[in-house]
């Protein structure tokens, strides 16, 4: 968008995260200008993985409650998801291997990011860094479950790969991070 000039940014909420009204001017494409309004959800940008086993052919996913889910259907409120959290003040390989431990109560040695999206820009300004990483049995240092300062109760779940492919066919898996992960891990035969 050419000639974009931003006319007024509110704070309508900072109370979880940011929650912002920005009214810009622009000049559309048959050259007219025109004004718009739109919120922006900041939460700031995270980090995800996909744990996963070449030998036992498993992977590592979390189960979870998410209200916003629960909100808009999902009868119990909870999704089975891979492993993620905010950067905070981090780099993104620093954030996911402090999340993956937090959480799985793994210790990974080596990660790898496999690509970056941003997961709804019609709203939301996050950009999610998306990595994977090989696991041992030897790795795990504790039950993970999250931290619980911050009031994580994170089932962690250790199932077969060819398991986590249909629980995306049959609506089990739907959290849109994990199903771009698993098609990741699928496409480039890691398991």
């Amino acid at each position: 968008m050419e000639n974009l000039n931003i006319l007024k940014d509110e704070i309508l909420s900072d109370n979880w995260y940011i929650l912002r009204k920005i009214t810009y001017e622009y000049t559309n494409a048959s050259g007219a200008q025109a004004i718009q309004s739109r919120e922006a959800y900041d939460r700031g940008n995270g980090a995800t993985i996909l744990l996963y086993n070449r030998d036992d052919k498993t992977v590592i996913l979390n189960r979870q409650f998410r209200m916003p889910t629960f909100v808009n259907g999902n009868p119990d409120g909870y999704l089975v998801e891979t492993c993620a959290g905010l950067l905070d003040q981090d780099n993104p390989e620093d954030c996911i291997r402090r999340e993956t431990e937090e959480e799985t109560g793994y210790k990974i040695a080596h990660v790898q990011k496999v690509f970056e999206a941003y997961m709804s820009p019609g709203s939301v300004t996050e950009l999610l860094y998306f990595f994977v990483a090989e696991y041992s049995k030897n790795m795990k240092i504790s039950e993970g479950g999250g931290v619980e300062e911050e009031n994580e109760h994170i089932e962690v779940m250790e199932i077969p790969f060819s398991m986590a492919l249909e629980m995306v066919k049959n609506g089990e898996i739907r959290d849109g991070k994990t199903i771009m992960l698993l098609q990741y891990a699928q496409l480039n035969q890691l398991l």
